[in-house]
């Protein structure tokens, strides 16, 4: 006996049965109908989805030449494990990643060469200014983000990125609405309608990156981004003066998932604008292969403040090519009292002259 075929609704995923009183298949969740045909039409499109492809040649970075390296000293954190590189000249005394004491461990060894470097664009005074500029008008701000002391401890850091670059080929399948509403004397209707939409294409990525640092939130750095690629260089260990670089500890290989997921991600984004004229547009299926994926190592520069406070850290980040700065704010719980009092206050004072200026007129 041949297996049972189930269908499941295209609209709310619930699963569908004959209704002999209509003679077609329907959905008891949402009451839509479907032709038979229609469903098979439906599940053998299904069926052809491909599995994605996604390769890549993770051959990055390169070797020191002799020499290149003497005058490159490392710290390492005693307190994240943060390994921080440095010239000669870098008086390096707390860690930009958790701000505790650093030691240096001595000579510079290990790891690949950069590919690329963006070099700092932004000195430390622009930086100071960005991060007075974030915490200007935040009346809850608790006072030590606000010495000018502790803004001076905003640290320089090149972090290391992997670019990805690769070609596309890519088919996706949208689930698409379109609503339309009516009334009568009695009842208002909504009708939504749902389509499937296909749209397939090839697509190019260049310089995706996926930062190799675990001491670098991904939503940190995705944040500051964009950075403008076209201003990379060839690395220098000349660009690391008066800086220092966070040494990865995730390799290339380590970053793919992420890279697909935002390869994938920006592919279904890029489809879905040539989907017009609905209400909604979902992407339910997204099959990509990859062409020519490769991948390499290259420096970005940060301005970075970490800062503890109540137990918790706060970390403010900013673009050193853009100054594009973000960062997360605590609240002063004591301020913020104050100025609830302060705000009730006031809508006390505001009712009471309001109901005042009522009963003088003789409204109230």
């Amino acid at each position: 006996m041949a297996g049972l075929q189930e269908y499941k609704c295209p609209c709310c995923g619930g699963a569908i049965a004959f209704d002999s009183t209509i003679q077609k298949m329907k959905c008891p969740y949402c009451d839509t109908e479907f032709e038979m045909d229609v469903l098979k039409g439906y599940d053998a499109e299904l069926q052809d989805e491909e599995a994605d492809n996604m390769d890549w040649e993770t051959t990055a970075g390169g070797e020191w030449e002799e020499g290149e390296t003497d005058g490159l000293r490392t710290y390492v954190c005693k307190s994240c494990g943060g390994e921080i590189v440095g010239d000669a000249n870098t008086a390096a005394t707390s860690c930009p990643f958790c701000d505790n004491p650093i030691v240096m461990m001595g000579q510079f060894s290990g790891t690949l060469k950069p590919d690329l470097v963006i070099p700092f664009k932004l000195n430390k005074k622009a930086a100071k200014e960005g991060l007075v500029k974030h915490l200007t008008g935040k009346r809850l701000l608790p006072k030590i983000f606000k010495d000018q002391n502790h803004i001076d401890e905003i640290k320089g850091v090149y972090v290391p990125f992997w670019l990805f670059d690769t070609d596309v080929d890519a088919k996706v399948r949208y689930k698409a609405t379109k609503v339309r509403t009516w009334s009568d004397s009695n009842y208002n209707y909504t009708k939504t309608s749902y389509f499937m939409v296909h749209r397939g294409g090839s697509i190019g990525f260049e310089d995706v990156p996926v930062d190799g640092s675990t001491k670098m939130a991904d939503d940190l750095m995705e944040s500051i981004e964009p950075f403008n690629c076209a201003e990379a260089v060839d690395f220098q260990t000349a660009y690391l003066a008066g800086y220092l670089a966070d040494k990865y500890d995730v390799t290339a290989e380590e970053s793919i998932d992420r890279a697909n997921e935002r390869v994938k991600k920006s592919t279904e984004q890029a489809f879905a604008e040539t989907v017009i004229g609905y209400e909604t547009v979902t992407a339910e299926n997204t099959s990509v292969q990859f062409h020519g994926g490769k991948a390499r190592y290259a420096l970005y520069p940060v301005w970075l403040l970490n800062t503890t406070w109540n137990g918790n850290r706060y970390t403010f980040a900013m673009n050193g090519q853009t100054g594009k700065f973000v960062g997360d704010l605590p609240v002063d719980k004591s301020a913020a009292t104050r100025w609830t009092f302060i705000l009730a206050a006031v809508f006390t004072a505001v009712t009471y002259g309001a109901a005042t200026l009522l009963h003088l007129f003789g409204l109230f």
